[in-house]
């Protein structure tokens, strides 16, 4: 069963789940009925130490091109109040030169659409910092402001990062909305076009796989290869790396595990299929997360849910 198609984000539908606290009362069982899931504490046997950051990743924003049904951002082209103002990113920068973080992750919604993006991403690069951007492909097709974006990744050396659901019209359609895989793809052909997923070239292309229904994802290694030979058959497009991701169950995807009933059976798959392996590599022992309005998180994800590790990077302060 595939997700359903969204046109607008959970926050302008007045449903319950926009809320983070009332995401977490379902999370920790307070409002399904259902059995209380074993807790991840238990799994590692002690509590996460962090390390050194790595990677300073900042949602610039939820505003985007898009309205994804399982995105975890709730983002979309109704999200224009949560843009990340330029004394934030100012005060981004003051960090960076403060401290030793060597790479800096934009993420949004749409990143390329806060007004201060092109100028951030410079400013970031002039200090001597790897940019990598969370792509959605489908922004570079959207408007022609967008569209020499490629050129612009290409100048600055950005680490681009795009999600494609699969290699097919129908599987990335039901989850991103109808036209999202042409798009994609002509947008896939630009980025090759200048150089991006190019053997030698230095202009790093990866893509990003995530299930598009209630189940865990394939192994990632297998997928790489299936989706570098189908796309380089059916549309003559190359890249560097496939990630694959598992959805975690909160916004609009656990929206849908509701709504579907797969709930209870998606998080017991999520529980059997811990692996202690990944412990060391976890986001969270080594990424700081910015909110679009100046809150540090130690991931993405728990920056969705609002829960923070410290106080506010006040711009005016």
């Amino acid at each position: 069963m595939g997700v359903k198609q969204r046109s607008r984000s959970l926050s302008t539908t007045d449903n319950k789940l926009a809320s983070t606290f009332f995401q977490l009362e379902v999370l920790n069982g307070h409002e399904l009925n259902h059995d209380t899931f074993e807790p991840f504490i238990s799994k590692v046997g002690q509590a996460l130490q962090p390390r050194n950051p790595e990677i300073f990743q900042i949602n610039i924003g939820k505003l985007c091109n898009q309205t994804c049904a399982h995105c975890h951002v709730d983002a979309g082209p109704d999200k224009k109040v949560e843009n990340m103002d330029k004394a934030t990113l100012e005060r981004c920068l003051e960090i960076l030169r403060t401290h030793d973080i060597p790479t800096v992750d934009i993420t949004g919604g749409a990143p390329e659409m806060n007004p201060h993006f092109r100028w951030f991403v410079e400013e970031c690069r002039k200090l001597g910092i790897k940019v990598m951007n969370r792509c959605n492909l489908t922004i570079i097709m959207a408007n022609p402001k967008y569209h020499d974006l490629p050129e612009f990744f290409a100048k600055n050396n950005v680490h681009v990062i795009s999600s494609l659901p699969y290699f097919t019209k129908s599987r990335t359609d039901s989850q991103r909305g109808d036209g999202v895989f042409e798009d994609s793809i002509e947008a896939l052909k630009k980025l090759n076009a200048v150089g991006y997923g190019v053997d030698g070239s230095g202009l790093i292309l990866d893509l990003v796989y995530n299930p598009s229904g209630a189940f865990l994802p394939g192994h990632q290694s297998s997928l790489e290869h299936e989706f570098k030979l189908q796309l380089a058959r059916r549309y003559n497009i190359t890249f560097n790396n496939l990630f694959v991701i598992t959805n975690l169950p909160i916004s609009r995807f656990l929206d849908y595990l509701i709504e579907s009933g797969n709930y209870v059976e998606y998080m017991t798959s999520l529980v059997e299929a811990y692996n202690p392996g990944t412990i060391e590599g976890l986001m969270c022992r080594y990424t700081l997360s910015v909110s679009w309005d100046g809150y540090i998180y130690d991931c993405d994800f728990n920056q969705m849910l609002d829960l923070k590790v410290s106080r506010q990077l006040n711009p005016y302060q």
